[in-house]
């Protein structure tokens, strides 16, 4: 392969045609991480109970409040690559590469630590119910050993979408569902294994992932600026500088949804197993949604980010639009399927009566949360693409502390509409997004903005 196939210019061509083009490989990607996450549920859902259920849900709540600071880090990754892609500085992407490698991996020893060290004051602020708390915590203990696979690959997969790549990642992804899938069924049916079978078959997948995308990058070392040498992952000063300022307030926004996430979950769970299984089930769903919303999001913040490097703001602009019309349309169909069918939804994870019949009081809230996914991504994209951390941060705050937290204890505690005002409160929250971004879009300031690699780095002639 030459360096052509290997990095794609999207600072050129039809606007829709090449976002979609480069959207659907992501897609199908995250369809596949889709898959194999509601394979774990439904797993687990038959063959361990609504115990099971709330374990897998309580300890993926625990352990993504610690991956999503790692997880700010890879997606800095690939804001920086876009950037200096799109301003034709391929000669720096060499120490770049090196620089997110060794950045995450000490991420991911630090934060598997911090899991290791925490996890049982977090399940007992989440109020984990008694019989979740076992499986829960082999849930967490599991995942968190196995997280250098997960927070690597998610690097590789923004390196290679920095360049304009989204085909291979998807290629990586369904190897390891095939994997996944396979030992949910050997480790859970089989083995009996329970929470921490449906932990060990995603850590030994996503490992094969990685060992796979690492391959692919090194046999390409030359098309991809990225020679492997030892010295040259020892850390640029300059590039960790940009990286931790891109990361840091990426991660804080993450983590901050993630965090006001937990704060809801601890009062879903003082309402039972089945509350907690229907949410568990509910965030699944959720997923299903974010299909389109993340796909659209990536997509378009790798087109913003090298359209920007390149000093191209109509294409900014006509990508946002885009990113909204799609997810807006996409979610609007999933709504409609959830308010009709709630029961024959929740019924493919779940036969318990008690967990069915609360599903028809959780359709309407995910229909409210779908459509707050129309917003977020077009958001998410503009303000990635643009590398403005100060954004992400405030957004982060905005959405998580302020409007998620401040809105569940309104509705559900202040107001007394229990169980259902945590959900509603939570659902609304996510149109935080909008609330923030939307204004600043329509006000034009982001097309004065510098470029966030280097300030040396000067854009072409448009």
């Amino acid at each position: 392969m030459n360096q052509k196939t290997m990095v794609r210019d999207l600072t050129v061509g039809p606007v829709t045609p090449l976002l979609l083009r480069f959207a659907v490989p992501i897609m199908l990607s995250n369809i596949l991480q889709t898959a194999y996450n509601m394979t774990d549920m439904v797993v687990i859902g038959r063959f361990a109970g609504s115990a099971g259920l709330s374990a897998v849900t309580i300890g993926g709540d625990v352990l993504h409040l610690f991956m999503f600071l790692g997880m700010g880090f890879a997606q800095a990754g690939q804001i920086i690559i876009s950037q200096y892609v799109g301003a034709g500085k391929r000669e720096e992407l060499n120490k770049v590469i090196g620089t997110l490698f060794t950045g995450i991996a000490a991420a991911s020893f630090f934060l598997a630590l911090l899991t290791f060290l925490l996890n049982r004051p977090m399940l007992r602020l989440l109020n984990a119910p008694p019989e979740a708390y076992d499986g829960a915590r082999d849930y967490i203990l599991c995942t968190a050993a196995g997280m250098i696979f997960t927070l690597g690959y998610n690097m590789v997969s923004a390196i290679l979408r920095g360049m304009g790549d989204s085909a291979r990642p998807m290629l990586f992804v369904a190897v390891s569902t095939v994997i996944n899938v396979g030992l949910d069924f050997l480790f859970i049916a089989g083995f009996s294994w329970g929470a921490f079978g449906a932990a060990f078959a995603t850590v030994l997948s996503q490992g094969v992932s990685l060992l796979l995308a690492l391959a692919y990058l090194y046999r390409h070392r030359a098309a991809f600026s990225f020679d492997f040498r030892l010295q040259s992952f020892r850390p640029d000063p300059g590039v960790l500088k940009i990286a931790l300022k891109l990361g840091i307030p990426v991660a804080i926004q993450s983590s901050a949804s993630s965090i006001s996430s937990l704060f809801v979950a601890s009062f879903v769970n003082s309402y039972g197993v089945v509350a907690s299984a229907v949410t568990g089930v509910g965030s699944r769903l959720s997923g299903l949604a974010l299909i389109v919303a993340n796909s659209m999001n990536v997509s378009s913040s790798a087109m913003i980010g090298q359209s920007f490097g390149a000093g191209k703001t109509d294409r900014i602009r006509a990508a946002f639009w885009r990113v909204f019309a799609v997810d807006l349309l996409f979610v609007s169909v999933l709504s409609v399927l959830m308010l009709l069918f709630p029961e024959f939804v929740f019924g493919l994870f779940n036969d318990d009566q008690a967990v069915l019949k609360m599903a028809r009081l959780y359709a309407p809230v995910a229909a409210v949360t779908f459509m707050g996914f129309s917003v977020r991504s077009p958001s998410l994209g503009l303000i990635n693409g643009l590398g403005h951390s100060r954004m992400n941060f405030i957004m982060g705050v905005v959405e998580g502390f302020i409007l998620r937290i401040g809105l569940t204890y309104l509705m559900g505690v202040v107001f007394g509409w229990g169980i259902e005002g945590f959900w509603y409160g939570s659902a609304i929250a996510s149109y935080g997004y909008g609330l923030v971004v939307f204004p600043y879009f329509f006000s034009g300031r982001w097309k004065t903005r510098k470029l966030t690699v280097a300030e040396n780095v000067r854009r072409p002639e448009k």
